[in-house]
């Protein structure tokens, strides 16, 4: 349970009252993030389902871009913007890591951020209502499921930093839910199709990784929110298509 609450306390900003993880519950949690993405996932089933039912679509899909936002206080957003500052900056790795780590956001991350919240309103808009709670469910899901298979394809590319625990060890368990889990919602939800997303998030993963790798010599925190909100933009995409 504590360690179930620390992988809460990880992707989200749900108050959890005194609790305290400690560093090898921390690192234990990333086995539970996809526990942590269903979820998340039931609560924004919920969520979609009110929205269906009594809001206009367009404000409808708008919620359901912004919402997932309030649940970590745009932590993953904030990576994305990161990330794209020092990935498109055109600088040397050492100095795209500097800026990465600076808390004020430039041009490509306002545009990043702008694109996502954009292009996520946009494939909820392209939904029929009835498929808003099982689209927004799988999408917590599978951002959350493809943080963990990203951490394990990945190593740490600086030498210190609180995000270096989770990848001192393979997150074994954490990857066979992060690829069964996501896989058994999309065939629930969207039928055969949507099974599919047990090899595509995996897929993407190992493509962010191997990019990450290129560009900055491996895995940070602001890569793992980007990988996130990435892997949300697929799932929707996958439903769209479907």
């Amino acid at each position: 349970m504590r360690t179930l609450l620390a992988a809460v306390a990880m992707l989200s900003v749900l108050p959890l009252g005194r609790f305290c993880p400690t560093e090898a519950e921390l690192r234990r949690s990333q086995n539970l993030f996809p526990v942590v993405g269903a979820l998340f996932g039931a609560l924004f089933y919920g969520i979609a389902w009110l929205l269906a039912a009594y809001v206009p679509p367009l404000p409808a899909a708008m919620l359901l871009a912004l919402l997932p936002e309030a649940l970590t206080k745009g932590l993953h957003l904030d990576g994305l913007a990161d990330t794209a500052d020092g990935f498109l900056s055109g600088r040397p790795r050492e100095r795209k890591l500097e800026i990465m780590r600076d808390s004020r956001i430039g041009t490509m991350g306002v545009a990043a951020i702008f694109a996502q919240l954009g292009m996520k309103f946009a494939l909820f808009a392209s939904l029929p209502p009835g498929l808003l709670p099982a689209a927004a469910g799988v999408m917590m899901l599978g951002g959350r499921s493809g943080v963990v298979l990203y951490i394990a394809m990945s190593r740490y590319a600086r030498p210190d930093g609180m995000g270096a625990i989770w990848f001192r060890s393979k997150p074994v368990a954490g990857i066979l839910l992060a690829l069964l889990l996501p896989a058994a919602a999309g065939w629930w939800f969207f039928g055969i199709p949507g099974a599919a997303l047990g090899l595509l998030l995996p897929a993407f993963a190992f493509l962010w990784s191997r990019i990450s790798a290129k560009v900055i010599g491996g895995a940070t925190g602001d890569t793992i929110g980007c990988c996130e909100e990435l892997c949300e933009l697929l799932v929707l995409f996958l439903a769209v298509m479907i």
